[in-house]
């Protein structure tokens, strides 16, 4: 007889890193989720918080070996771009390992004023501020700059953005440009609607930058929606850019780094394969060799991980309702919330998550369809990464099972509208923190319990 953990030992590596199982309950980054789960009940969102700091120091210690290796004479900088979560015990966790800020809306600015106020970043500190800019967001940045945050620098979106800078800062300014690179091939444009085209990169330099002593040029941005993967498009576009950084270095001294966007893939199944040291060391070695052939100084080189620093960090926890038997062939699993509210990108874009029983993996295993509780048709999920079906415990009706989805701390919050309203007006979830000590001791806290009706109701303009 097959139990549940014999399936998950003879189709993965297992135990893992992350993932072991202790008198058939799974522990999470050697933490017990039972415990969890019985002081503060389901459904639950988690965030292992050392596994931020875990990914930053996992990725500097790829550039630095990097740099080593081939003699770079440039300096890395580790950016967390804010969209991937904006929560405070997310920066305060990223903080603590003397990171810098990627922002990408006008009200990431007042966030960077709080935990300015709060000491966890400087006037020294980079904050890199892209996207399109509105009215308010240039407002912000001009305000932050004139403040003294010299190294606020605005990443230009477009050819007119800079007229704005040039009215309201009344200081010596930082800039970069965003270049609008190509789409993958099987993408349905052809360019990034975002940053400003090839050609036009030297001219708008001469004609709006060049010869102004309020501006300098700091650095070239270069974004990709694949992020960084050993593939043709990705090396093509990198060595455009790189060789782009080359030409405008040449009549521009005061360029000296490059902010290569796009970041690093996070596990979202457990067969995930993707060797991290070597993507980056052939990123540095590219960069390098174009940089010596072209005969221009190495630049620095700042990355925006938004995803990778935080993805892995989150979990959602739910307990099976009931079991459901709709046809011969089809056996339901009903979880106490909803995909659509919970992991919006499991609906919406069909991701995929690492998805593991929390206890009875001494149980037989069957076939289920996991569905949520809205009345939408598509909320559902029934396939994974490495499966087009799931497998969970077998129980009889009066053995409480729970299910775990990992990996999941990056946007789900940002796109489910946290604390608002969501479909069927199934409420979030109480979201705890997890921290650990030196000693390996672990603590935990409550960050936010259930929203109640209550909030819905002002929402909804009822109170």
């Amino acid at each position: 007889m097959l139990e549940y953990i014999d399936l998950i030992e003879q189709t993965f590596e297992f135990p893992t890193e992350e993932f072991k199982v202790v008198d058939n309950e799974l522990h999470f980054n050697d933490v017990p989720l039972m415990p969890i789960i019985e002081q503060y009940g389901t459904p639950l969102k988690i965030s292992y918080l050392p596994k931020i700091t875990q990914h930053i120091q996992k990725a500097r210690s790829y550039f630095q070996k990097a740099f080593e290796k081939y003699g770079y004479t440039g300096k890395y900088t580790y950016c967390y771009c804010t969209k991937s979560s904006h929560f405070r015990f997310v920066l305060e966790e990223a903080l603590k390992n003397n990171i810098h800020i990627e922002t990408s809306s006008a009200y990431d600015i007042p966030i960077i004023r709080e935990l300015y106020n709060r000491g966890l970043v400087s006037k020294d500190t980079y904050f890199l501020c892209n996207g399109y800019k509105r009215p308010l967001y240039a407002q912000y940045i001009s305000e932050l700059i004139n403040d003294g945050f010299h190294n606020c620098i605005p990443i230009l979106d477009n050819l007119t953005e800079i007229d704005y800078y040039e009215q309201n800062i009344k200081v010596n300014c930082q800039v970069g440009i965003r270049i609008a690179a190509d789409e993958e091939p099987n993408f349905e444009f052809y360019t990034s609607r975002l940053g400003i085209r090839y050609n036009e990169i030297i001219d708008l330099y001469k004609k709006r930058i060049e010869g102004r002593a309020k501006f300098s040029l700091k650095t070239l941005h270069f974004f990709v929606n694949t992020g960084m993967k050993d593939t043709a498009y990705y090396w093509n576009e990198l060595a455009k850019f790189v060789e782009l950084y080359c030409e405008l270095k040449k009549i521009c001294p005061e360029l000296d780094s490059i902010d290569i966007g796009g970041g690093l893939p996070i596990k979202t199944s457990m067969q995930f394969e993707f060797d991290y040291e070597y993507i980056i060391d052939q990123i540095v070695e590219n960069i390098q060799y174009i940089c010596n052939e072209q005969q221009v100084p190495m630049p620095d080189i700042f990355t925006e991980f938004g995803s990778f620093t935080v993805g892995e960090s989150g979990a959602v926890i739910y307990s099976i309702l009931d079991q459901k038997q709709q046809n011969d062939k089809e056996l339901w699993y009903m979880v106490d919330s909803s995909f659509i509210t919970n992991l919006p990108d499991a609906w919406g874009l069909n991701q995929k998550y690492i998805m593991l029983s929390i206890n009875h993996w001494n149980k037989r295993y069957h076939q289920v369809n996991l569905g949520g509780l809205t009345c939408d048709s598509m909320d559902y999920y029934n396939s994974e990464a490495h499966s087009s079906v799931v497998f969970l415990p077998k129980i009889d009706d009066e053995e409480q099972l729970y299910v775990g989805f990992f990996h999941t701390g990056a946007y789900q919050e940002s796109l489910g509208g946290y604390g608002g309203i969501q479909h069927c007006l199934i409420p979030a979830p109480k979201h705890v923190l997890i921290q650990k000590d030196e000693k390996g001791n672990v603590t935990t806290e409550l960050f936010a319990p259930e929203q109640d009706s209550e909030s819905m109701l002002k929402i909804l303009g009822y109170r």
